[in-house]
């Protein structure tokens, strides 16, 4: 700007504020100085909002207040509920297996919900759907008529520190849901999921589960496990119904860790019915996970099965055994392998051997494709099966 322009915007910017300068010189300050001498009570209540219906905290997600008191809590935690969906598809065939030597494709898909009502527990439920009884050796549902229905529900809740309380039910239940066992592999096929144990993880399917742990904050954990008849007339802890409890102790690290557990089993036919005597079933897990760049991981299980309602046969003694590698990070992706038996054999009996190899490939973030191949021996005249199946998942 010209210095004739400044000089002719100087006394109209004097004028308008002029008032201002006048007003202030008329406050009268003795008045000002009088209201610091008045005594105002100031307390939380000052704070709180007009209205104590549906208050909205900027970044406070979770905190509410209580809809039956008047007062507004900023630590009262509301139960917020997650859900987290799963969906597969697997297409295949399985030589060997005259119901599906055919080229074949199945489904499934899983909804679970998670609420939390303290911020530290947990209320979970399951609820799945599907179509896979082509596919019996993949871990996937199947419904009647593919109709949707509660696999579980369970509740987990810390009591103090290190306690856990857990208790569950449904048909997919298991006892040992705080169990810490010690392997590292992914397994695609449904013999290997649990690393090589069968019995002494108590995951009998009675359906009713109840569990505690201890965790010593230094890489040990313990656990009890238990699981019976809760659901049906035969009820819990009676003669009538099938009981099954255990004991775990473990240790894992970031590279190594290993696990020891112990179950008692009352036998029972694949419909619950209850049988003479009980199985002990004891098993050790361990694996071993070196950060060394293209070195796999190893993760390996035995379990001794031992059915004292048979003593002096030579089928009072069964054995499992389970050995799996794999390669995280494997280009955009993860590779394993994995040998073992296919279910627990007697003593001085041929062992019924199971192989896998598969590739899971991260296709983009919640899609991933994983090809499996995998082959287990029959007993008898039984043919030998072999299955190849592409399952893609997708996750969100």
């Amino acid at each position: 700007m010209k210095l004739f322009h400044k000089l002719l915007l100087a006394p109209a910017t004097l004028g308008l504020l002029a008032p201002v300068v006048a007003n202030a010189n008329e406050a009268n300050f003795g008045d000002v100085t009088s209201y610091s001498q008045e005594q105002v009570e100031v307390s939380l209540d000052s704070f709180k909002p007009l209205s104590n219906k549906n208050p909205l905290l900027a970044g406070g997600e979770g905190l509410s207040n209580s809809a039956s008191s008047s007062d507004f809590d900023v630590d009262t935690f509301s139960s917020t509920t997650s859900a987290s969906f799963t969906a597969n598809f697997a297409l295949g065939t399985v030589e060997g297996n005259s119901s599906t030597d055919n080229l074949g494709m199945n489904f499934d898909w899983e909804m679970a919900l998670t609420s939390s009502f303290t911020g530290e527990d947990s209320l979970d439920v399951v609820l799945n759907s599907g179509v896979s009884a082509l596919f019996t050796e993949l871990d996937m549902t199947n419904t009647s008529g593919s109709r949707v229905e509660v696999d579980t529900i369970s509740y987990t809740a810390p009591l103090g520190d290190r306690v856990t309380a857990y208790v569950g039910q449904g048909n997919g239940i298991a006892g040992s849901a705080l169990y810490n066992t010690a392997c590292v592999y992914g397994a695609q096929a449904d013999t290997f999921s649990n690393c090589g144990v069968s019995a002494a993880n108590i995951d009998e399917g009675l359906g009713t589960a109840l569990g505690a742990s201890f965790d010593f904050e230094n890489g040990f954990t313990t656990a009890l496990a238990y699981e019976g008849e809760g659901m049906g007339t035969d009820g819990l802890l009676t003669d009538a119904g099938v009981d099954a409890y255990g004991i775990q102790v473990a240790y894992t690290g970031d590279s190594y860790g290993v696990s020891l557990s112990w179950a008692n089993i009352e036998n029972h036919t694949a419909a619950n019915a209850v049988q003479d005597g009980a199985t002990q079933s004891t098993a050790i897990n361990a694996y071993y996970a070196p950060d060394l760049g293209s070195f796999p991981s190893i993760s390996a299980g035995f379990e001794s099965n031992h059915d004292d309602n048979v003593s002096g046969t030579t089928a009072d003694e069964t054995s499992h055994y389970f050995i799996g590698l794999q390669w995280n990070e494997l280009g955009n992706g993860t590779l394993g392998a994995a040998v073992g038996t296919k279910e627990p054999y007697a003593e001085n009996g041929d062992a019924l051997t199971m192989y896998e190899v598969f590739y899971s490939y991260n296709y983009a973030d919640g899609i991933t494709v994983t090809p499996l191949l995998y082959s287990k021996e029959n007993s008898g005249s039984t043919a030998d099966e072999t299955g190849i199946v592409l399952k893609t998942e997708f996750s969100f």
